[in-house]
């Protein structure tokens, strides 16, 4: 897939490409306690796909049973995306991979002395073995190959570039860098990426996690340092605190990075909503670009700005990723809500009536502690009626 950059900032290479690498099958669903059924991971493959999604990592083959039986379905569906396996640093499970019929596989090593030493128990020199060797089988094999450099935020960047490196000469196709325990910042990001991609000239992925809250922020940075892969997850599921959103991320690439990509973004809401309940992670009301709060207005001063010209107050259309606009009544609503709201009944009120109600709809607000159902606003404007009829 290939996109044209519009106004890009002077660190974005001409006719950039970026390509996102959606990793919700399989980092996602390491989240502590989160499983997703075969059918349910079959069903988010295709919303993936439909979104224009350019490589779905569906799981890990070598764990055998369901998961490579589904990982085998998800090939056999003919997606237009890349279907991408996780695997070690080893040839048998690399083996696996290609009896799914696979066209990429991931393959991952640690590359930060902390996990050299205490994880893996073996030296630099070793890593770099497994690595290159697991490498030239895949490519001999006819695979796509990103190479995972696990924990490499943490790694010494002389042995990263010889990694990289040694990873190129070997026929990867890309590095994934991975922020593994989300220690980057956005200004470290573009360093180390930077540098990385002046030394070594090998296509880079972005991993990050969100630990410190900066995942989707990292992942903008690595961009714009040269990295023209993104992984990401639905909803920014992923181990511990999560990983980079793809609602974030691809939001932020159009609006922020004004890349004009073609995903369909309007299924954005609905894909949250389904991978939330899969999941049994409920998707929070102010989660950035699909939550239900996202263009909920209550503020007097913002829901009669928005009412003027919806971008007052909205970066973006709500039909843009499947939402809708709210006006909300509440403690700090205004007048000209009220009669917004009033409107969406088919109902035209005189300003003396939305400041009575608007008076009314503030204190209930206060006294439950919540803005109002649009039935207990309708039922305060029918007390008015009844109260003027009697008087």
């Amino acid at each position: 897939m290939t996109w044209t950059v519009m106004n890009r900032d002077w660190f974005l290479e001409p006719d950039a490409k970026i390509y996102i690498v959606d990793t919700t099958l399989r980092d996602g669903e390491q989240t502590a306690g989160v499983v997703f059924s075969n059918e349910e991971k079959v069903r988010i493959a295709c919303y993936l796909d439909q979104i224009g999604i350019d490589q779905i990592e569906a799981g890990i083959p070598v764990m055998g049973g369901f998961e490579k039986d589904c990982i085998k379905e998800i090939v056999r569906m003919g997606l237009k995306s890349s279907i991408m396996a996780w695997n070690r640093a080893v040839i048998d499970d690399i083996k696996e991979s290609i009896e799914c019929g696979v066209d990429a596989v991931a393959i991952s090593i640690s590359t930060s002395d902390i996990h050299i030493e205490h994880k893996l128990q073996t030296t630099r020199g070793d890593v770099l073995k497994r690595m290159a060797d697991a490498v030239k089988f895949a490519k001999d094999n006819n695979l796509y190959v990103s190479v995972n450099a696990e924990d490499a935020s943490r790694s010494d960047m002389d042995y990263l570039t010889e990694f990289a490196l040694i990873a190129k000469h070997a026929g990867a196709n890309r590095l994934r860098f991975c922020d593994t325990v989300g220690t980057l910042n956005p200004l470290t990001t573009f360093r180390y990426i930077k540098t990385l991609r002046d030394a070594v000239g090998l296509d880079i992925e972005m991993h990050t996690h969100n630990d410190f809250g900066m995942a989707t922020a990292n992942s903008l940075a690595g961009m714009y340092a040269g990295a023209n892969h993104v992984g990401v997850t639905v909803n920014g599921l992923g181990e511990r605190a999560g990983n980079s959103c793809l609602q974030e991320v691809i939001m932020c690439m159009r609006h922020l990075m004004k890349i004009d990509v073609s995903y369909n973004t309007t299924l954005f809401r609905e894909v949250a909503m389904y991978v939330a309940e899969a999941s049994g992670r409920a998707l929070p009301v102010n989660k950035a670009i699909v939550g239900a709060n996202i263009f909920a207005h209550e503020s007097g001063i913002h829901g009669d700005g928005v009412l003027k010209n919806p971008l007052t107050y909205e970066a973006f259309l709500p039909e843009e990723v499947g939402l809708e606009r709210q006006m909300v009544i509440g403690k700090h609503s205004g007048s000209n809500s009220i009669k917004a709201k009033f409107r969406e009944y088919g109902n035209e009120i005189s300003e003396e009536e939305s400041q009575e109600i608007l008076n009314r709809c503030r204190q209930m607000a206060i006294d439950k502690k919540r803005s109002l159902f649009d039935k207990e606003i309708v039922y305060v404007y029918k007390d008015l009626l009844r109260e003027r009829e009697k008087n």
